[in-house]
């Protein structure tokens, strides 16, 4: 019996090891295809699958760092460092102020704290499509249209974020400590900023892996926003514009360029991963 009950245990985590290897396979192979076709030079790219790296790496990049009339002669560094530009305080407000604002709706209770919530639940229901004509005005009001301050400061309002914040609130965070703060004499930002913020780790991770990922890959409101200003170009503008004449199309440009915007991408997630398996591995908040 307890024989049958090895080889029943075994086959199952057997199962269980394949498929958990087939997905990483399937996960890995396009990045594997994307690093393989960024030394490809175009024409065996054009001829099929490659599964063996070439020779043309530095070839490629050389290509990019020189820029074109392609690119408005902005290369691949200058099109990366406007991309930082924008993400990194994106990022940081986004998570800041998502992690207030849901704080807020979590601790306080007034009498217009459903209405907010609801509110807010509704604004992501609203694509940016619907709403990129207001916003495009409110720029020009503002005199910020054609500036990165247009595509830092709406990260302020980020609904996602606080719907996300909220509901790891109600479940990591222990309301019993906050009001400990205050009998204390702490006063609010002093107790979000000191006692929230720590325990609320590996929530701000996650969303800062997300938010840097959706920040950085934007390229409907970039191409809006900053179609006036050649210069100030994102990467994925950047790749886009290497794409935009179909009939001289340099695919092993494409691919070192698509290869160069996927790195910073797995520099944050490696950075910030560590910091989610630690929440898990915590388990929650300790009273």
């Amino acid at each position: 019996m307890q024989d049958k009950e090895i080889k029943g245990f075994s086959g199952t985590k057997l199962f269980r090891n394949i498929v958990c290897i087939f997905l990483c396979f399937i996960s890995i192979f396009p990045f594997y295809i994307l690093i393989v076709n960024s030394t490809l030079a175009s024409q065996d790219i054009v001829g099929g699958i490659k599964l063996l790296p070439g020779n043309q790496l530095f070839v490629n990049f050389r290509n990019l760092l020189s820029g074109g009339a392609k690119t408005n002669n902005v290369n691949v560094l200058q099109a990366m460092l406007n991309s930082l530009i924008i993400t990194i305080p994106a990022t940081i407000l986004q998570i800041y102020f998502g992690s207030l604002t849901a704080y807020a709706v979590t601790v306080y209770n007034f009498k217009l704290r459903n209405f907010v919530w609801g509110f807010i639940y509704a604004i992501m229901m609203i694509p940016t499509q619907i709403s990129i004509v207001g916003f495009i005005k409110v720029t020009q009001v503002t005199h910020i249209y054609g500036s990165f301050l247009a595509m830092i400061i709406p990260a302020v309002a980020a609904p996602t974020t606080v719907y996300f914040m909220k509901q790891y609130m109600e479940t990591g965070l222990s309301v019993e400590i906050v009001e400990a703060a205050r009998i204390d004499g702490s006063r609010e930002f002093k107790t979000f900023n000191s006692i929230v913020l720590p325990l609320l780790k590996p929530a701000m991770a996650t969303q800062a892996i997300f938010g840097f990922v959706a920040s950085w890959n934007n390229l409907y409101t970039p191409s809006i926003i900053l179609a006036t200003q050649p210069t100030k170009k994102t990467m994925p503008m950047y790749v886009e514009a290497l794409k935009a004449n179909d009939k001289e199309r340099d695919w092993g440009l494409i691919y070192a360029g698509l290869f160069a915007t996927v790195l910073p991408l797995l520099v944050m997630y490696f950075t910030l991963s560590k910091y989610i398996v630690g929440g898990v591995a915590l388990g929650g908040v300790k009273e």
